[in-house]
């Protein structure tokens, strides 16, 4: 594993860890400014739209597991590929999420 696949297997970890605690700006702090997600039925998007959405889910705590399914890097770009699962709670409800996703940096 090269250092870099090192360091973007950190990334997730911190990601997901701080995702639990709600820290929305060590999450946006992770990113580049060029972040591209792509998610299944959802046209790609950045970071201002993954920003506008989780302050949109208020104080919504997310908790879940990350398995990186594929991890590239070529040259100065790398993409990784994660499978997910989530669960979220607001008040009350709670709510459960599988998904892949691409992330460009």
């Amino acid at each position: 594993m090269t250092d870099d696949e090192t360091a973007i297997r950190h990334v997730v970890e911190t990601w997901m860890a701080t995702s639990r605690n709600g820290d929305l700006d060590t999450v946006l702090g992770l990113m580049t400014d060029d972040v591209v997600f792509m998610v299944p039925g959802e046209e790609p998007f950045g970071r201002q739209a993954f920003a506008a959405a989780a302050m949109g889910m208020g104080e919504t705590r997310i908790d879940g597991t990350s398995e990186i399914v594929e991890l590239r890097l070529l040259g100065d770009w790398a993409f990784i590929r994660n499978g997910d699962a989530a669960r979220w709670r607001a008040g009350a409800a709670v709510g459960l999420y599988a998904d892949d996703f691409a992330e460009g940096a």
